[in-house]
This record gives C-alpha cells, sequence and structure tokens, in this order.
C-alpha cells in the first residue's frame, strides 16, 4: 500500500469516488477530481513514473479501503464529474514527441558546430537564421536536435499565422470544448527547441511572442494557467531576409517590427556550401564523381554571376540535391537538370543548360539544346 502525505491522500480518494480504486485516468480525468473538489493539482500523480502507464494516462495508487459512499451519492458525483467534463475547457497535450530524424549522410557546415553548442548547453538563447533559399538553415537545426537527441517542435509561418495558431486557444474535439496548446506553449513545457521557419513571411501578430522572446513565463489568458518555461527551451528562427523585406521581390517576405528582430540576440548568415563541401553533399547521391564536380563547377559559376547581378536566379544546394535524386531515377545527365531546372523562366532555363552543356564536353556532344558558335552565354 502506497504511502502518501495527506494532500496526496486526499486527490486520490476523490479520485476514487468517482472512478474507483486503482483505475486508470487521463490528464482530463485528472483536472476534472481537481476541478469537481476544489484540489491542488496533484504534481506527484502526473511527474511520477511510478504511476504513468503511457501517454498522458496515470493509474491510481492502492492506498487500502475506505468507507464506501452510498450508492446515490457516488452516482450523483460521477454525474457530476461527466457534465463539469463536458463544460469545462480542458488542456490537452496529445502530440507525439518530435525528435528529428538523423541522416546519416548529413555533412556540417557553417554554423552548425556552434549551434550545437548553443542548444547542449540547453541555455535559452534565441538566434535568428537568415540566407538564401535552399542552403540548408533549417536542416542544421533539426540535424544539431536530432545529433543531440533533442525535441524540435516546427512551426512554419505564413501571413495568415495568428496568435491561436501559435500559442493554442480552444476547440472543438469530439463534441468537447478543450483549450489546445499551440506548439509554442507545447516547446515551452517541454523544454523543447522550438524552430519558427519562415519567420519574415509573419504579420505583426506575431508580437504575441515578445515576452516569451525574452525567457518569461507566459500567461495564458484563455485559460488562467501561468506557463513557465522548461529548461532546454530556446527559438530559433529562420528566414530569406533580415526582417527587412525583400527589395528584389524574390521572396513575399514581409517588415517585421524592430522591438521583434531585437529578442534575438544574434543573427546568423548562412552562406551556401563551399564546393568541398558541396562535393561531399552530392557524392552519396550519385556514383559518378565527374558528374558531381561538373554540378558543383556549374553551380559556382551561377552563384558567382547571381553576386555579380548578371542573372535573377540562382542553383541552391537543394536544387543540386533534386537533381542528384532526378539523375539516380534517370540516368540521364541532361534529363534530370532539364527536369530541375523546367521551374524556371524559359530565357533562364535555356541559359542554365546551355551553361552546363559547356562545362561538359559529353553532354554538348549529344544535347539536344541547339548550341551554336554565336549561342552567348549572359554569363
Amino acid at each position: 500500500m502506497t504511502q502518501l502525505n495527506s494532500k496526496a491522500l486526499e486527490f486520490v480518494r476523490a479520485a476514487e469516488d468517482v472512478f474507483g480504486p486503482e483505475a486508470i485516468l487521463n490528464r482530463d480525468q485528472v483536472n476534472t477530481v481537481v476541478e469537481l473538489n476544489n484540489l491542488s493539482y496533484p504534481y506527484f500523480f502526473v511527474n511520477k513514473s511510478e504511476y504513468r502507464i503511457g501517454r498522458g494516462t496515470y493509474k491510481l495508487p492502492n492506498i487500502g479501503t475506505k468507507p464506501k459512499m452510498q450508492e446515490e451519492e457516488s452516482v450523483a458525483v460521477a454525474m457530476s464529474a461527466q457534465v463539469l467534463a463536458l463544460r469545462q475547457p480542458k488542456l490537452v497535450d496529445d502530440a507525439d514527441v518530435s525528435i528529428p530524424k538523423k541522416y546519416p549522410d548529413y555533412v556540417p557546415f557553417g554554423f552548425y558546430n556552434d549551434l550545437r553548442h548553443i542548444i547542449n548547453a540547453g541555455d535559452f538563447y534565441p538566434i535568428f537564421i537568415t540566407g538564401l533559399s535552399g542552403n540548408g538553415k533549417t536542416l542544421m537545426v533539426e540535424q544539431v536536435c536530432a545529433t543531440l537527441g533533442r525535441e524540435c517542435i516546427r512551426v512554419n509561418i505564413s501571413i495568415e499565422t495568428d496568435e491561436s495558431d501559435l500559442l493554442g486557444g480552444p476547440t472543438l474535439v469530439n463534441g468537447n470544448v478543450v483549450n489546445r496548446d499551440g506548439p509554442v506553449i507545447t516547446a515551452m513545457k517541454r523544454g523543447a527547441v522550438l524552430l519558427i521557419d519562415e519567420v519574415d513571411r509573419g504579420s505583426n501578430k506575431l508580437m504575441c511572442l515578445q515576452g516569451i522572446l525574452e525567457g518569461k513565463p507566459y500567461y495564458n489568458k484563455k485559460n488562467g494557467e501561468m506557463v513557465y518555461p522548461t529548461n532546454g527551451f530556446t527559438i530559433i528562427a529562420t528566414a530569406n531576409t533580415k526582417g527587412r523585406g525583400s527589395e528584389e521581390g524574390k521572396y513575399l517576405s514581409q517588415i517585421l517590427d524592430d522591438a521583434f528582430l531585437e529578442r534575438f540576440p544574434i543573427t546568423v548568415e548562412q552562406e551556401y556550401p563551399d564546393a568541398k563541401t558541396e562535393k561531399k553533399i552530392l557524392t552519396p547521391l550519385i556514383d559518378d564523381e565527374e558528374f558531381v564536380a561538373l554540378l558543383v563547377k556549374w553551380a559556382d559559376i551561377v552563384r558567382t554571376s547571381f553576386d555579380q547581378g548578371a542573372i535573377d536566379e540562382i542553383i541552391s544546394t537543394r536544387r543540386l540535391v533534386h537533381i542528384a535524386k532526378a539523375f539516380k531515377i534517370f540516368k540521364d545527365r541532361m534529363k534530370a537538370i532539364e527536369l530541375c531546372v523546367n521551374r524556371f523562366d524559359t530565357d533562364t532555363k535555356t541559359a542554365f543548360l546551355d551553361l552546363f552543356a559547356k562545362c561538359d564536353p559529353k553532354v554538348a556532344e549529344v544535347s539536344t539544346i541547339p548550341l551554336s558558335a554565336e549561342t552567348e552565354v549572359p554569363f
């Protein structure tokens, strides 16, 4: 028989009155017992592993026999509990723990080692990571968390994202009104890394995160709960801009409030990997060292032209990976490249294909793209 203090015994006996001795309770039922009897929350019951039998389910300890309630009274209490369970908003946290999958062929570069050191320290230290699309910002964060075994909760931002999307709010589940925690509150409670992806797509509604970005507790005005950040909780935001909009119009980014941006102690400028690193990334995907070297050379020429303002498009590392996977399927260099650059306008696509044909003599010999002595490549 389990020995408990007076408050713990009071909770267990109240729960037995409603659900029976040694009953299995979920979190909603625990809340029901607390609210019905005006008790202190039984942290001993939900935090100790000896009572937990599954995710969000707990078994009442055996505290010995007690005089049973009259049958009528027991039924009345049970009915009251059911009514309360239907009417009262309840906290719901039924999401699985989300530790990212570790990629065995992932090649660390850039800020990876520093980011790993920061996350491993477990301190609250918000980071803003900016860089052109497809250079591995989000994947870097996920792979650091995967390596460290840290939970990473990712939320993608759009202009429509609002406070309820981030923090949660009342919703309907199986006919009941429940207060479901949003990804931000869930990460705070679990001590997880919160990855706010494409943060520069958001509106001024992101200002609801101001206090949380300072590492302070959050008062949930919808249910009166005070949420304290658990050790390990931190925030990492990724964006294609620095929150000042995109002058060239490549990204549908918004201008973020300075007060919001000032909450991030550091900003990381993520560049594309160098040629040596990019070869390491592509080599496991393509059984053709020559093709790998040519793709990296081709992408480097395109990026140099982009930096000089000669062209408006770029070949990202992600685009190279797409080409590598297409080549693995079709076993045809030019076909793989063409399928993966079809997303660009006709002039840019043709220029990209012509440039690669000039880089690869084997392709130039069999290329279906008309190449003449007068053909000019604009970069």
